[in-house]
């Protein structure tokens, strides 16, 4: 079983080697692990490659390959963990509350801030995000009801079937499931008394997916 600050370190190579391609550098290991020294971090590296996790490629100043990573993390650190995610479940963010988003007929698309609005922090932990009030009944049957709250996670592109923030004719702003059809976009309504609306992809583009409703109840 490796110690907290091994594991730590172990981690944060491999996850830095993944994202950059290369091997972190000293300054950017100690800041990770919380150590002071460059002889700290080159302790631990020793150690992890004693220990077979890491080793070191010929030639190559500092540059170091991972083998393999323990398949149990130090129960200090599942405990850290336990800690982080209790506090961010209990923590909020704020976000930007715009003006009223069509889940019937589009309405011009509200492009000032209004207000904020106080939301979970895991529900917003990465990316960039805005919330919306929903005004109509086209997705009630996926839940969405009139007067609430849509958290949109910012985006310029959808998978088939989510469910987005839809600019058309960069006035229009509405909430409907996103199909791309051959040479057509499709904005599907989740209500059988709405009709799907087809445009050409040049006539609309998405503004946002749907991350989570929030709703008061009277």
């Amino acid at each position: 079983m490796l110690t907290p600050k091994q594991y730590k370190l172990l981690m944060f190579i491999d996850n830095t080697i993944k994202e950059k391609g290369c091997c972190p550098s000293y300054e950017e290991m100690k800041e990770a692990v919380g150590i002071k020294s460059k002889s700290g971090i080159h302790a631990l590296i020793e150690e992890l490659i004693e220990r077979e996790f890491v080793r070191k490629i010929p030639h190559k100043a500092r540059a170091l390959e991972v083998v393999r990573i323990p398949r149990f993390k130090p129960k200090d650190i599942i405990e850290e963990e336990k800690k982080i995610k209790l506090a961010l479940q209990n923590s909020s963010a704020q976000i930007p509350l715009y003006g009223k988003i069509a889940a019937g007929t589009p309405i011009e698309a509200i492009a000032y801030e209004n207000d904020t609005l106080s939301v979970p922090f895991d529900m917003v932990e990465r990316g960039e995000f805005y919330a919306l009030q929903v005004e109509g009944e086209s997705m009630i049957e996926a839940g969405i009801m009139d007067g609430d709250i849509a958290v949109i996670k910012r985006s310029n592109v959808a998978e088939n079937g989510q469910i987005v923030v839809a600019l058309v004719e960069e006035s229009e702003a509405t909430l409907k499931v996103w199909r791309k059809k051959k040479d057509e976009i499709w904005l599907e309504p989740c209500n059988k008394d709405y009709e799907t609306r087809k445009l050409h992809p040049s006539q609309v583009r998405v503004q946002g997916i749907l991350r989570g409703i929030m709703r008061k109840y009277h």
